[in-house]
């Protein structure tokens, strides 16, 4: 009888029907009234600006009073205020159940474009999402029917080598053989992704032809340094976008020629942490840096996932309010395992305190790389633990300025620069006439101090006006999903029934 029971609640928390959120209503026309526009490239400031929003896009900008017209039905009174581009978070992890998770804390946060670094292979996923869930995700926004942020450069699903293949999956995605490398990109363009995510185990010949034929498909390569790769060769064969604080720490050690060619690299790497902070190369370092900036291959610190791993055992770290917006089944069983974990190897054994002093040495490379040259983009790493949806690129600006970027150079990381990457410059990334109404009004000046990111006054993306009762709403709507038991449910079993999440936890 119990059996029965739970059996019955759980059949009833998986189909009851999932809150639906609506979008702000659509106006004929937006007329911002005597704001301050920030120019993230010259590091200007347009002051006492009108600027007028049409078919949502930027029709108009005046240092005059723009006279109103019948077209126009909502004002928005800008006076004292500041207005930035939309911010773009460059690695993030989608999921079946983003668009309650996920989607209202992006807006709220002001985070318009991110870019989805995991996908699927050659079915839905129950957990993961790919590029035709992120696809009509992109087209409801563009009818402003769904509240999402846009999804630029479709992603695949990562490729790590045949462990990373479920049963059942064609060979060709384990990439064993050269030959199926062809078929792999093939397929991906057939899936409209527009880049192959490389992880750590790829092999060196497999991944040499599959960063070279990618162009051939319209496709780039983008993702982790394979660990048995060298960076010079990752970058000299075209991967376009490097991950993670840690790819100048492999490189510039004297054992990095040993961590290539380890059959062991993961126990090589953690037993050479410490080395690589104490007898880092700089000069290696910088000559790689130089490389980088001179192919135009970007970086992706993602300072949050070093941070965590770092302040794992402290209180005042782990007590984050915004968990809240998470659900409990993801900070009981995945942050929780891996927090607890970090915990440990922070203040127990040989490799105490190394987790900081590994984050605070990845701070000072930033500052090495940004001064050569090498375009640097906001990511942070959502779903990863300790990674909060749209707060966390507020975080992550506030670390790049502490790595050693000004504080107009960390806004152009999270607009311009990744803007460019993608090639969409015409349309994101600043303020201009005809360009995409992605906006943000900010109560005070990030120039001055770049934690005024977060004061947010009004979200506008696709030309709707996310207003602060709006933007409250959506903490909310997202707060409210995340305690709910429904959800919950349907969260453990979307992870239960994911046969790349399984392949993931066995690794």
């Amino acid at each position: 009888m119990v059996l029965l029971m739970v059996t019955l609640i759980l059949v009833v928390a998986l189909l009851w029907p999932m809150p639906q959120l609506a979008t702000p209503s659509e106006y004929d026309g937006v007329l911002i009234r005597s704001i301050n526009i920030i120019d993230v490239e010259t590091g200007d400031i347009l002051e006492n600006r009108d600027v007028l929003i049409e078919d949502h896009k930027i029709a108009r900008i005046d240092s005059t009073k723009i006279t109103l017209s019948d077209a126009v039905s909502l004002q928005i009174d800008g006076a004292g205020k500041f207005l930035i581009p939309g911010l773009w978070d460059m690695h993030t992890h989608s999921t079946q159940h983003s668009a309650w998770l996920h989607h209202p804390l992006y807006i709220a946060n002001g985070v318009t474009v991110v870019r989805d670094m995991s996908g699927q292979l050659d079915r839905r996923d129950s957990y993961w999402v790919g590029s035709n869930e992120r696809l009509v995700w992109n087209s409801e926004l563009e009818e402003n029917i769904r509240v999402t942020p846009r999804y630029v450069m479709q992603s695949s699903y990562q490729m790590d080598g045949a462990a990373s293949v479920p049963e059942g999956f064609p060979g060709f995605f384990k990439l064993e053989h050269l030959e199926d490398v062809d078929s792999l990109l093939r397929f991906y363009q057939s899936q409209q992704v527009d880049f192959i995510k490389v992880y750590q185990q790829l092999l060196p010949n497999t991944y040499e032809q599959l960063a070279k034929k990618a162009p051939e498909y319209g496709l780039h390569i983008a993702g982790h340094k394979p660990a048995f790769i060298s960076l010079e060769n990752a970058t000299i064969w075209g991967q376009r976008s490097f991950e993670h604080g840690r790819i100048f720490m492999f490189e510039c050690f004297p054992g990095a020629e040993g961590l290539r060619t380890s059959k062991e690299w993961k126990k090589f790497y953690s037993n050479s942490k410490r080395s690589m902070v104490e007898d880092f190369d700089a000069e290696k370092a910088k000559n790689l840096m130089t490389l980088m900036q001179k192919h135009n291959a970007h970086w992706v610190p993602t300072l949050q996932t070093l941070k965590f791993e770092a302040f794992a055992h402290e209180s005042a770290f782990v007590e984050n309010p915004n968990l809240r917006y998470i659900t409990s089944i993801r900070k009981k069983l995945w942050w929780g395992m891996d927090r607890r974990k970090n915990a440990e190897r922070n203040t127990t054994g040989k490799n105490r305190g190394l987790s900081e002093t590994f984050y605070e040495a990845s701070k000072r490379q930033i500052k090495m790389a940004n001064d050569i040259g090498v375009p640097i983009m906001t990511g942070t790493d959502v779903t990863d633990s300790y990674i909060f949806p749209g707060f966390s690129l507020h975080d992550e600006l506030q670390e790049l300025t502490k790595s050693g970027l000004s504080n107009l150079e960390a806004l152009q990381a999270a607009t311009i620069v990744p803007a460019k990457y993608a090639e969409q410059e015409d349309l994101y990334g600043k303020i201009a006439v005809g360009k995409a109404a992605d906006l943000i009004i900010l109560d005070n000046n990030p120039l001055r101090d770049i934690a005024h990111t977060q004061t947010i006054q009004g979200v506008i993306l696709n030309g709707l006006y996310y207003d602060k009762k709006k933007i409250e709403q959506l903490k909310t709507f997202t707060a409210s999903n995340a305690s709910s038991f429904h959800v919950n449910i349907k969260v453990l079993f979307s992870l239960i029934n994911s046969p790349l999440i399984r392949v993931q936890f066995a690794d």
